[in-house]
């Protein structure tokens, strides 16, 4: 049986929000219902609630950093239990079966992955995101989120997170190599904290000085502004990373 819950959405993309109800799937065998606690706001929401970028399907409802607490769970669930704190992320299903799906790149699913809002899954219903009370989500695009970690901390990991921490992780960042993080801003401040982490040292390129103080606090070993001239030719062959977030 289906469930109308309650959810912020937007009309059409020239509309503000209102708040409406929508409706979720009855949890399946391998789903988890989610009671969502806080989602991130991230700026693709505004893109795709503005129909900027792929067609929008309306009335949509963003959000695709969500964190939460299990409240039910499907009979062949065996990855969580009620009462876990979970989040998801920019998508919800994958065919599971092509080459991408079965290396563990269902993003690249050759069927198209089912996005997490503004999608149609592979029954043809409309994908609804955590502006909302609840989700329904197949167990496996779902995450743990440990205790230690505050859920509105949490929530921007499932995409400004992920973004950064992907490349640094595939390119074994680590002690003694030399990075460098384009922009300090959404992404780049997260990229920063990761490199400082993994024990790099780090590079800030802005094009002013006016966030240097924040990079520094987030770890930064440096910070060159591109308004200063002659930045980009003194750097030039000194990076074995650039991460750009620009």
């Amino acid at each position: 049986m289906t469930t109308q819950i309650s959810a912020l959405l937007t009309p059409a993309p020239s509309t503000a929000f209102e708040r409406g109800t929508i409706t979720r799937r009855a949890v399946r065998p391998d789903d988890v219902l989610i009671k969502i606690a806080y989602a991130g706001i991230c700026h693709s929401d505004i893109h795709n609630a503005r129909d900027e970028w792929a067609p929008g399907m309306y009335p949509m409802v963003p959000g695709h950093e969500i964190a939460g607490i299990v409240t039910e769970i499907g009979k062949n669930v065996t990855k969580f239990k009620v009462g876990d704190r979970v989040g998801v992320g920019c998508f919800v299903d994958s065919c599971g079966q092509c080459e991408p799906c079965r290396t563990g790149e269902e993003q690249f699913c050759d069927q198209g992955a089912v996005m997490t809002y503004n999608s149609k899954d592979y029954d043809g219903e409309i994908t609804y995101g955590g502006y909302s009370t609840h989700i329904v989500v197949k167990q496996d695009y779902v995450l743990h989120i440990p205790e230690a970690i505050a859920f509105e901390t949490a929530a921007p990991l499932l995409c400004a997170g992920i973004t950064t921490y992907s490349p640094l992780r595939h390119w074994k960042t680590g002690p003694g190599m030399n990075v460098a993080v384009i922009g300090m801003g959404g992404l780049g401040h997260m990229a920063v904290q990761y490199a400082h982490a993994m024990g790099a040292h780090v590079t800030i390129i802005s094009q002013t000085r006016s966030k240097e103080d924040d990079g520094r606090h987030f770890g930064a070993n440096d910070y060159r502004a591109t308004s200063e001239e002659g930045t980009l030719k003194a750097l030039r062959g000194t990076f074995d990373l650039i991460i750009n977030t620009v």
